[in-house]
C-alpha cells in the first residue's frame, strides 16, 4: 500500500500533510510513502529529510492513498489515480464540483471536517489542532496591528491601562485566543451562545459575557439562532463590542458560511484606533465588514480579515496535522495492509464516498443523489438463523 503526499497548491499555504517523522511511522508499519518534490519546503521539511525517513521523492505522485491539507483543485482531482483514496479538509458541501470529479474516478473520499466529535476521535481531530494554531495566531495578529500595549504598565512616564480584549466564540480557537491574550497581559472578556462555555472561558482566564440569548443544543454544540434571537443577540452585543479595544472573532462553522457576530453598527460604535481581528474570514467572516486577507479601515477602526492563519505557523501546524493523519489512518489499515472497518463510526463518519459512491447524506442530497450505504445490509433470506438454545 502506497501513500502519496501532495504539494499544496493553495496560494500562501505552508503546511504539508505528513512530516518526515510521520513518514517514518508509516514506513515502520510496512507502508510505502512517496512525497511530491518540494511538498514540505514551505514548512522547513526538505526533500532530503523525507528520503532519510524512508520516502521516495517524485514529481507526479500516483499512490493508493493521496494525502493533502487542502482540497485538490478541479484540475488536480481529474488527475488523481482512478480507484484511489483521498484525504484532506475537503468540505464537500463547498466543493461539490470536486466531489463529482472524484466520484467519476471511483475515488474513496475522506474529509477531516466530517470527523465525529467523540472522545475516541480526539487524537485525530485535525479541526481542533488547526483551530489551536488559528486562535494563537489571531491574538498575535491583534497584538501586532493594535498600536497600543496589551499589558498594564506602570512607568515613570505614567500608567498604561491594559487592553480590553473581547473574544467571541469559546471553542478550541477561542480558548487559545483567550489564553494567549491573557499571557500578553490584556483584560479579557469572552462571549459564546452556549451557556456551557462559561466555565471553559473562565478557566482560560476570561470574564464570561452572559446575554439573554443562548443556543444550547445536544452534545454541547450550538443550534442555529432564529432571526429574532439573532437580532436580540446583536442588540445586546453593541455595548460590549463598543467597550472593547480589540475584538477577536473565532466562530467558524465547518462546511458552512461563518455567522455574522459583529455588524457595521457595532464597528461604528467602537472607539477610534480599536481593532477587529476576524479569524473566520475564509468562511465569509464573523464581521460584516471583513475582507479575507485584507485590512479594512472603517471610521477609524481596523478590521483584519485573517486568511488561513494556520499557514502562518507551517512547521508546528504540519506537525499537529500529520499526527492527526497518522491516528486516523490507523483505523483504515496497519502492517502495510488497507482494511478499513466501514462499520466503525469514525471511519464511516469521515467518509464522503466509497469507491465513488457518495455515502454522506448532505453531500448526496446537494448533488441530487440518494446516499449509498457504506455497508450493505444483508437480505432477510441471507441472515443465518440462530441456533436453538
Amino acid at each position: 500500500m502506497k501513500f502519496s503526499v501532495y504539494r499544496e497548491s493553495r496560494p500562501g499555504e505552508t503546511r504539508v500533510a505528513l512530516t518526515p517523522d510521520a513518514v517514518s511511522s508509516l514506513v515502520r508499519d510496512g507502508f510505502s510513502v512517496e512525497v511530491q518534490r518540494g511538498a514540505g519546503v514551505a514548512s522547513h521539511f526538505v526533500d532530503a529529510a523525507y528520503e532519510k525517513a524512508g520516502a521516495t521523492i517524485v514529481d507526479s505522485p500516483n499512490g493508493d492513498v493521496g494525502l493533502r491539507v487542502n482540497p485538490p483543485t478541479l484540475e488536480e482531482a481529474r488527475l488523481l489515480p482512478e480507484g484511489s483514496t483521498h484525504l484532506s479538509f475537503l468540505s464537500p458541501l463547498l466543493n461539490l464540483d470536486v466531489v463529482t470529479a472524484l466520484s467519476e474516478r471511483r475515488i474513496t473520499i475522506l474529509s477531516f471536517d466530517l470527523l465525529p466529535r467523540i472522545s475516541r476521535a480526539q487524537y485525530m481531530d485535525a479541526l481542533s489542532s488547526q483551530a489551536t494554531v488559528s486562535g494563537y495566531r489571531a491574538t498575535l495578529a491583534a497584538a501586532q496591528h493594535f498600536d497600543r500595549f496589551f499589558p498594564l504598565l506602570t512607568t515613570a512616564a505614567g500608567t498604561i491601562k491594559p487592553a480590553r480584549v473581547l473574544v467571541m466564540g469559546v471553542g478550541v480557537a477561542g480558548l487559545q485566543a483567550i489564553a494567549t491574550a491573557k499571557r500578553l497581559g490584556a483584560k479579557v472578556r469572552a462571549y459564546d451562545v452556549r451557556s456551557a462555555a462559561k466555565e471553559e472561558a473562565e478557566s482560560a482566564g476570561a470574564t464570561f459575557v452572559k446575554l439573554s440569548v443562548t443556543a444550547d443544543a445536544a452534545g454541547g454544540y450550538a443550534r442555529e439562532l432564529t432571526p429574532e434571537e439573532r437580532a436580540q443577540q446583536q442588540a445586546e452585543l453593541v455595548t460590549e463590542v463598543a467597550n472593547s479595544d480589540v475584538v477577536i472573532t473565532t466562530a467558524a462553522v465547518p462546511g458552512r458560511k461563518a455567522p455574522i457576530l459583529v455588524t457595521r453598527e457595532m464597528v461604528e460604535a467602537m472607539s477610534e484606533g480599536s481593532l477587529v481581528v476576524d479569524m473566520a474570514a475564509d468562511g465569509g467572516g464573523n464581521c460584516e465588514l471583513t475582507v479575507a486577507g485584507d485590512i479594512v479601515e472603517h471610521g477609524g477602526v481596523r478590521v483584519v480579515g485573517l486568511s488561513n492563519p494556520p499557514a502562518q505557523m507551517g512547521a508546528h501546524a504540519s506537525f499537529m496535522y500529520a499526527n492527526n493523519v497518522i491516528k486516523l489512518l490507523a483505523l483504515f489499515g496497519s502492517k502495510g495492509e488497507w482494511a478499513p472497518d466501514w462499520s466503525d463510526p469514525v471511519v464511516a463518519g469521515v467518509t464522503v464516498a466509497r469507491e465513488g459512491r457518495v455515502s454522506h447524506a448532505p453531500t448526496a442530497q446537494a448533488l441530487g443523489r440518494e446516499p449509498v450505504a457504506l455497508v450493505e445490509e444483508p437480505a432477510a433470506n441471507e441472515v443465518e438463523p440462530k441456533e436453538a438454545p
